[in-house]
């Protein structure tokens, strides 16, 4: 327990970062399954003026019961350009509570992202995960910070959030809804009309492939419901686990 509080400790202490959605981004989940191993492919557009799209393949592994650690190799398009490779990312997320012990399962999540334009700085990222469940729903929060160290141009520490609520149908295919949300300084919430929220329906899906191999996938067509949202962002999620 001490070295799982230290390690814990020691990556939150390395990030705090600006919270502003990407159209490729997920939701966090607390839990952790010890000897997991996986290749992880994340896509999202948003119709933004120009157009953006984002797309990571990335390749994790469950070290014990409460660690997770995965590395990412992250690509960008905007507009008419070329797809360019835009970032490497390392993300490593504790389960700090025994999976259905408590009412509230809770997670913590930090990510550390190097970007190819080094006038963007070191982007950091850090916050805490939830999830309980009633009967087959399941609803997740989480809260986020993020911050840019080293940047050209310096930036404050911001505030995001996501969401999702999931209805558990069949293990093939579930439904609900996901949103994604960033306010501004944590400290100094930007005017309404300058956040970003977004919101919309999604699915997940588990396919069994023998022994412990497995397909999962998630999507959502997510609507902005503030000036500063996209309209319109599509993102999924596709992983292989052995």
């Amino acid at each position: 327990m001490k070295s799982k509080a230290a390690l814990f400790a020691a990556m939150g202490m390395l990030c705090l970062q600006s919270a502003h959605a990407g159209p490729a981004d997920y939701v966090y989940t607390p839990t952790v399954e010890q000897g997991e191993k996986e290749i992880d492919f994340k896509f999202g557009t948003a119709d933004s003026d120009p157009r953006q799209s984002m797309a990571s393949l990335g390749l994790g592994y469950g070290a014990n019961d409460w660690w997770f650690t995965e590395v990412y190799v992250k690509y960008a398009k905007t507009g008419s350009d070329s797809v360019k490779y835009d970032a490497f990312e390392w993300e490593n997320k504790f389960q700090l509570t025994e999976t259905g012990k408590y009412p509230v399962d809770v997670g913590f999540i930090t990510e550390v992202e190097i970007p190819r334009d080094r006038d963007e700085g070191i982007e950091l990222k850090v916050g805490p995960l939830f999830q309980t469940e009633f009967g087959k729903l399941q609803l997740n929060a989480n809260i986020l910070f993020e911050k840019h160290v080293d940047a050209a141009v310096s930036s404050p520490t911001e505030a995001g959030y996501q969401w999702q609520a999931k209805y558990r149908w069949v293990p093939t295919f579930e439904y609900g809804l996901q949103g994604f949300g960033g306010t501004g300084p944590w400290n100094d919430w930007d005017a309404s009309d300058d956040q970003s929220h977004k919101v919309g329906p999604a699915i997940f899906g588990r396919f069994a492939a023998g022994g412990h191999q497995a397909i999962k996938y998630n999507a959502a067509w997510l609507f902005g419901v503030s000036d500063a949202a996209p309209d319109n962002t599509f993102r999924m999620q596709v992983e292989y686990e052995f």
